[in-house]
């Protein structure tokens, strides 16, 4: 099973290798209000969708399912590192909670990975993490030609096919569950990037919006 496992790490690598279109961001029209005492946020494990037409030769709907709950952390890890890249620099104005302590104190309540997204409010999860907000994330991704012959070609000419990603990050407030601000995007890409590379890229447009600005 391990074997299955890292081979299909590398089969399947998350993608970033363009951005198409325009983003759609929300930010609540009393958000200064509501954020004016607001010091620590949490970002949470991102909830990852992989939507193939037909599984490959090999691979399970386990090993698929395996792979999402790799990469929510893996963004999540990214995301956080780019943020604390950009706090450093005097860009925002509150602080990030580590996403270690995160993870154990979300395990501590038996809110795993999906668990996060299905069972708990997010004003719930601000004070299992004795945070003031919360920062979550979802990436789904579809595949045109969800089949053995695109990854055969991604393998051997080190290109995939052509590809969509629909990317979503949202602030809600800590006390109440109130949704502060939400970032949508659209990506176009293909087959081989990594969780770094979609990080970044998500975090371009993301930190140009992101409500907690410290800058004039």
């Amino acid at each position: 099973m391990r074997s299955m496992h890292n081979r299909l790490r590398w089969m399947f690598p998350v993608l970033m290798l363009g951005v198409a279109g325009c983003a759609t961001v929300y930010t609540a029209a009393d958000f200064n209000d509501r954020t004016a005492e607001h010091e620590t946020v949490a970002l949470l494990p991102f909830d990852v969708s992989i939507s193939l037409r037909e599984l490959p030769e090999g691979l399970t709907e386990e090993d698929l399912r395996e792979q999402e709950r790799d990469e929510a952390y893996a963004f999540q890890r990214q995301l956080y590192t780019q943020f604390l890249q950009r706090y450093a620099q005097g860009q925002y104005s509150v602080d990030f909670q580590d996403i270690d302590t995160t993870n154990v104190l979300l395990n501590r309540a038996d809110a795993d990975y999906r668990a996060i997204y299905l069972s708990y409010t997010r004003a719930e999860l601000a004070d299992i993490l004795g945070v003031d907000a919360i920062v979550s994330g979802t990436i789904g991704r579809s595949r045109p030609m969800g089949t053995g012959a695109a990854i055969a070609t991604t393998l051997l000419f080190g290109v995939g096919v052509t590809n969509r990603v629909d990317t979503s990050m949202t602030v809600h407030d800590g006390e109440d569950g109130f949704l502060l601000w939400s970032y949508d995007h659209e990506i176009d890409g293909g087959l081989g990037s990594t969780p770094e590379g979609v990080a970044e890229n998500l975090m371009r447009g993301v930190a140009r919006n992101f409500p907690y600005d410290n800058r004039e």
